[in-house]
Order: C-alpha cells, then sequence, then structure tokens
C-alpha cells in the first residue's frame, strides 16, 4: 500500500470552508427575517428552502448541473463576462454545494432566533438599536448552540458531499475530486485496501464532528443551569 493521497481531504475541507462561509453570509439575515416574519408565505418559503434535504441528490445534481452548464443564463454569463466555467470547475462545486448544504446552515439559525425571548428583543429596539445592531450584538450572542450547531454540521454535511459533486464537478484530481468521489473510485476499481482507509477517515472526522457540537451543546447547558 502506497502512501495516503491527503489531496482529496484538503480539497473537501478547502470545499466545506468556502460554502460554510459563504453559506453562513446568506443564512444569517435570512434565518433572521424568517423567524420576525409574519408574511403567510413563510411556509411556502421554509419548504423550498429545505427542499435539499428531501431531493435525491441525481435530482438536485441534475438541475444544478443544468443551471450551471454553458447553455443557461446563468452558465453563460460566467463563461462570457466572468471567464468562469461551473460545470467541472471548484467554482461550481463551491455553488452546487452551497445549494445542497443550504438547509443545514439556515435551520439552526432559524430555531435559535425563534427560541429568543421576545422582550429581549423588544428592549433592544426600545434603547434604539436597528435590527442589524440587535441581530448582531443581541441575538446572534444569545443562540451559541445554534449558531455552532449550523457551522459544524454544514462543514460536516459539505466534506461527505458525493451525489451532486461527483455530477457537477466530476472527478478531475486537485480541482474536483475530493474524498468521497475517490472513496468510490476505489470501490469501482476494487481497491478495498484505499476504500477501507478512506473510509475510516471519513467516518474520524464525521464522529469528531457530532462528538464536537454535543460536547459545546451540553457544556453550554451546564453554564446556563439547565443540567
Amino acid at each position: 500500500m502506497s502512501g495516503i493521497d491527503w489531496t482529496p481531504f484538503l480539497l473537501s475541507f478547502k470545499l466545506a470552508s468556502w460554502t460554510t462561509s459563504l453559506l453562513f453570509l446568506l443564512a444569517l439575515p435570512l434565518g433572521w427575517w424568517l423567524a420576525r416574519t409574519k408574511t403567510r408565505a413563510k411556509p411556502l418559503l421554509e419548504a423550498l428552502f429545505s427542499l435539499p434535504i428531501v431531493l435525491p441528490p441525481s435530482v438536485l445534481g441534475f438541475y444544478i448541473l443544468w443551471a450551471l452548464s454553458g447553455n443557461s443564463a446563468l452558465g453563460a454569463f460566467f463563461k462570457e463576462h466572468l471567464g468562469i466555467e461551473l460545470v467541472f470547475s471548484f467554482p461550481g462545486l463551491v455553488v452546487a454545494s452551497c445549494l445542497y448544504s443550504f438547509p443545514f446552515m439556515l435551520q439552526p439559525l432559524q430555531s435559535g432566533f425563534e427560541s429568543l425571548n421576545r422582550h429581549m428583543l423588544e428592549a433592544a429596539f426600545v434603547a434604539g438599536k436597528s435590527s442589524w445592531q440587535t441581530l448582531l450584538f443581541v441575538a446572534l450572542p444569545n443562540i451559541k448552540p445554534s449558531l455552532m450547531t449550523a457551522l459544524i454540521v454544514t462543514f460536516a454535511h459539505t466534506v461527505g458531499e458525493f451525489g451532486v459533486v461527483l455530477m457537477v464537478g466530476g472527478s478531475i484530481p486537485g480541482e474536483t475530486k475530493v474524498a468521497s468521489v475517490a472513496i468510490y473510485e476505489f470501490v469501482e476499481v476494487m481497491d478495498y485496501e484505499n476504500a477501507h482507509i478512506y473510509s475510516a477517515v471519513m467516518v474520524g472526522i464525521s464522529f469528531a464532528v457530532l462528538l464536537g457540537v454535543y460536547c459545546f451543546n451540553r457544556y453550554h447547558k451546564r453554564r446556563l443551569g439547565v443540567l
């Protein structure tokens, strides 16, 4: 057995870092708005944003592939005006991963904001704080467990992506060949030794992530006197 090629893992972490950072910036104001809005369209919007959870990765991957291809308006715009080819490229993987992992960032943040004491938020508004100031300096510091869950689970979910990543990015070494795709290719050629090693690394990462989430939430509850 030759040494482990860590490039797919590093590429997975790079993809997860980009995806988590971008989704945090997108989902934070949206989760804040959804938690406070009284619009009748809220259930419709929540169902729409949660679709990636229930859609088969092949279905979601197909539509993302179609939307990012050079034949679509979006794909053509990026290619002609920005010189970026979204299909079978790392930027395309980032876009696809953001769409696929979006509810894993949005839902914990929204739930955290909805659990906040309304009187605390009203007091902030009465004190003259704007909506953005209330979000950043009052609401966000008081939903630390939800915030950590959103960030860590989104990162881990992106690292473990396979179906959407394979359809949109393919398997280009150093560009789109992430760890999950590498494992699939090892199994295809019946290289079970390397498949076991790569899978064991992924299991270890996933367990460490979940353990971190539960330990942090338990620690936070103890500080609040819940446990």
